[in-house]
């Protein structure tokens, strides 16, 4: 079987420009897999599509927040007040402040966010980085459990990450295959697409009470939270109730329901403009309800001189079946 096939086309008026290859794997609410495109058991990395498995294993440690502010311990949040102010509430909870965050510097993730940034003089920081959120948790939890708050928190042998590396596969049903380093600093697990969709599965059926359950139901409830009021992770969220979702850099994205149904998706190149298509149809063949979610979840268009000219649309065996 092909690791990636063609799963996309970006179209510039009405000629294809580029082709997106791709893996997608779905599964059943039995956890059976109801189709796939490409080799499922490829090895990806989730990146921050693994947060929610990263939180749930936080919560587990100790950790106790309100949904709100678990929520964005699942982030890559877009740096608005909303989500600054809450990264500095997680911190306070422990008694630290942001000086005690070790991951990447950064202005926000949302564009408007990060100009008016700039025009106000601000400095790159800690902070303002879209997986503050994760980071100023994984110090909560720390401090809940009585481990080092210094930078070796970042370290894959530090106790809060081998707590994580330790509780994949009970969440995933395989164990990591790789740890690398993220681009905010931490480890970043890899495991196959089925892994990662059998994780938001098994964290989306949760029982109450769980960890699991605990971020699931934080997510679900506060969607803005996770991303930002235009990002297609929150705007899906907002429309499926109860879903549970995460986009990750390099073109990943995955999905629980409740039901026990989930998709997870890996764009072979990277490029995040397929992935909202692609996710529509993969959800459209599993036949999950979008009729609530706004269109402007899936588009992905394709500028010529400040207009309109195309869009990235999703092609092949997700829509020819």
């Amino acid at each position: 079987m092909n690791t990636y096939e063609l799963v996309a086309q970006t179209h510039r008026n009405g000629q294809v420009e580029s082709q997106h290859f791709g893996t997608v794997v779905a599964l059943n609410p039995d956890g059976s897999v109801a189709f796939s495109v490409g080799d499922p058991t490829a090895i990806v990395f989730p990146r921050s599509s693994i947060k929610p498995l990263q939180a749930t294993a936080m919560v587990e440690a100790g950790l106790t927040l309100p949904p709100r502010l678990l929520a964005l311990a699942c982030a890559s949040h877009d740096g608005r007040p909303e989500h600054l102010a809450a990264a500095r509430e997680i911190l306070a909870t422990a008694g630290l402040d942001e000086s005690s965050l070790g991951n990447l510097i950064d202005y926000p993730l949302d564009d408007t966010e990060r100009e008016q940034a700039i025009r106000d003089g601000k400095q790159r920081t800690s902070l303002q980085m879209n997986c503050s959120g994760k980071h100023a948790s994984m110090l909560a939890t720390c401090v809940a459990a009585g481990w080092p708050t210094d930078k070796s928190y970042l370290l894959p042998e530090h106790p809060v990450q081998r707590h994580i590396t330790d509780l994949i596969p009970t969440l995933a049903g395989e164990p990591a295959a790789h740890i690398g380093v993220d681009g905010c600093g931490a480890p970043a697990h890899a495991l196959s697409l089925l892994g990662l969709a059998r994780a938001f599965r098994t964290i989306a059926t949760a029982a109450a009470g769980t960890a699991a359950h605990q971020v699931a139901h934080a997510m679900a409830s506060h969607p803005l939270m996770v991303g930002g009021p235009t990002r297609d992770v929150t705007l899906l969220m907002q429309g499926v109730p109860g879903l549970v979702a995460k986009d990750g850099a390099e073109a990943v994205f995955a999905v629980g329901l409740a039901d026990g149904r989930a998709v997870a998706i890996k764009i072979s190149d990277g490029a995040n403009r397929a992935r909202p298509p692609v996710m529509r149809a993969a959800l459209e063949r599993l036949g999950v309800g979008l009729e609530n979610v706004d269109p402007a979840t899936w588009d992905s268009p394709v500028w010529g001189h400040g207009r309109r000219v195309g869009l990235c649309a999703a092609v092949g065996p997700l829509v020819t079946f």
